[in-house]
């Protein structure tokens, strides 16, 4: 067996030049895949796909918009046309949304936000990608409030749940192919606001009712303390277990979602 898990295979990473899309591509790379970076941000790719290089690894970069379906597909065309196929996927885009508001106060719109752009983004990508696999993984991000019962959440979590059930789903339609579903549920991650993640935007108005700024609400307040390890999950940790599920070391997990939250959900 080859002493790097991913050696060979070509990988897709939407939102590649993101906090969690740029670790994810890092390890990737290091683990021996060829990586497609694809996003909105041109110097974000740029400075991904230059570290990977650097490292010795390949990366090619694409402006590309995941809710544009017909920009995607024509990507994964590309990609597929140029590898020879495309072996694994993860979306990593993320999309600003309201955290905080109780449903009183929560429009329709906020409401729908994050279920319509996460879940649209998810269908596309998955849908471009799955032509071109056979085998193949598919990753999807979730997070813990796809479980949660709690107040303010209310269109973030139903997002999430909804994208662990797409995941789910989406596992056993695929599987005759031979193409796995994975999704990954980190909880908040304690060092992508410094990489770049507007994580720390999303709890500021948990962190203010907390009488606390949003470092001191993610590293010693309710978000640590809710948690088993009294930790958060680091962009490390997420990269290095989406390199393992992508590899052919993880060849018989499907349709299930990983529990990256330190303890703050028991599954």
């Amino acid at each position: 067996m080859s002493g790097l898990m991913l050696e060979g295979k070509n990988a897709v990473i939407y939102g590649g030049g993101g906090a969690i899309g740029g670790a994810v591509a890092r390890v990737f790379a290091r683990e021996g895949a060829r990586v497609f970076l694809a996003g909105r941000t041109r110097a974000k790719l740029v400075a991904v796909a230059r570290d990977i290089a650097d490292d010795g690894g390949t990366a090619e970069i694409a402006e590309v918009d995941v809710l544009d379906q017909r920009a995607v597909d024509e990507h994964a065309d590309a990609v597929a046309a140029s590898a020879g196929g495309i072996d694994i996927a993860l979306n990593a885009v993320s999309f600003m949304h309201d955290q905080g508001t109780m449903l009183a106060d929560l429009s329709l719109e906020e409401f729908m936000r994050p279920i319509d752009e996460f879940l649209r983004a998810q269908f596309i990508t998955s849908k471009a990608v799955a032509r071109h696999m056979g085998p193949g993984v598919i990753v999807t991000l979730s997070e813990p409030g796809a479980k949660f019962a709690a107040g303010g959440i209310l269109g973030h979590g139903v997002s999430a749940a909804g994208k662990e059930a797409f995941s789910r789903l989406l596992a056993a339609e695929l599987a005759p192919r031979n193409i796995r579903v994975v999704g990954i549920r980190p909880h908040a991650v304690i060092d992508a606001p410094a990489a770049g993640s507007y994580t720390g935007e999303l709890f500021e108005q948990f962190a203010a009712a907390a009488g606390q700024s949003v470092p001191e609400f993610l590293e010693d307040g309710g978000m640590v303390q809710g948690t088993l390890l009294k930790r958060l999950p680091t962009l490390s940790e997420v990269a290095e277990t989406a390199a393992f599920l992508a590899s052919d070391r993880a060849g018989a997990i499907t349709g299930t979602i990983v529990n990256l939250s330190a303890g703050a959900l028991v599954d």
